[in-house]
């Protein structure tokens, strides 16, 4: 009896999500125009769009970022850079980090209530696969990685992440504590970008990323090391 209710309610979930989309033209337009924005990965196109809902442009940021989240791979720090510009690097990385961290929530939630088949739906086999690769090669480190990398999907690894055994509260203090940095950085940079410096910008946040993949990449390794000679120590006694 109870799967039979928890399945009706997956499919009453999914009926009302895909019903509000197809029946209501407002969140249908808006929604496409959003995923064309993000997909064409444009900061400035993104901060107009923003920009064009006046008062509620916070709220349409917060929506904005929650979208991105959930139709993954779609790049979330094109919203970071445009919520600097609009609202200062101090507010705009308040509102851009509250915003990822309720959708990485739901991206966890989403995995844990209807599975694999449906994580895959949305965001592809090998892209799935990819990020379980990932997570077998960074273990714990595997959240932190994610988000200081501007071009791997951290929504993604959120699917990926409500797919193991971890519980909610390990992933929501890791990507809290894992986001917070790269948030702070990204917005104080995005703040700053005009013109013809969004490409320099973006090369040395690349380079910045790349930094900090190696160093951790060099961390695991004396992990992994240390826990072998701790193992043949004790296999030894």
């Amino acid at each position: 009896m109870k799967y039979k209710k928890d399945k009706m309610l997956k499919i009453g979930l999914l009926i009302a999500v895909v019903g509000l989309y197809f029946l209501v033209p407002v969140i249908r337009i808006n929604t496409n125009q959003a995923i064309f924005i993000l997909k064409n990965v444009d900061v400035d196109l993104a901060r107009e769009y923003i920009l064009g809902f006046g008062i509620w442009a916070p709220v349409v940021s917060f929506l904005l970022m929650i979208l991105q989240s959930i139709v993954a791979p779609l790049p979330a720090f094109i919203i970071t850079f445009a919520n600097a510009g609009l609202f200062g690097w101090v507010k705009g990385a308040l509102l851009s980090w509250t915003s990822s961290m309720v959708g990485a929530a739901l991206c966890f939630y989403i995995a844990k209530f209807y599975g694999r088949d449906v994580v895959m739906k949305l965001t592809g086999k090998y892209a799935l696969d990819g990020v379980d690769d990932f997570f077998d090669r960074y273990g714990k480190y595997t959240i932190l990685v994610a988000r200081l990398l501007p071009f791997i999907s951290f929504d993604i690894v959120s699917y990926a992440a409500g797919l193991t055994s971890m519980s909610f509260f390990n992933f929501f203090v890791a990507t809290g504590i894992g986001q917070l940095p790269a948030t702070i950085i990204y917005s104080y940079i995005g703040s700053m970008l005009t013109g013809p410096t969004k490409t320099i910008v973006v090369g040395l946040l690349i380079l910045f990323s790349i930094s900090i993949l190696i160093f951790l990449f060099k961390k695991i390794l004396n992990d992994k090391k240390k826990s072998k000679d701790t193992t043949g120590l004790e296999s030894t006694n």
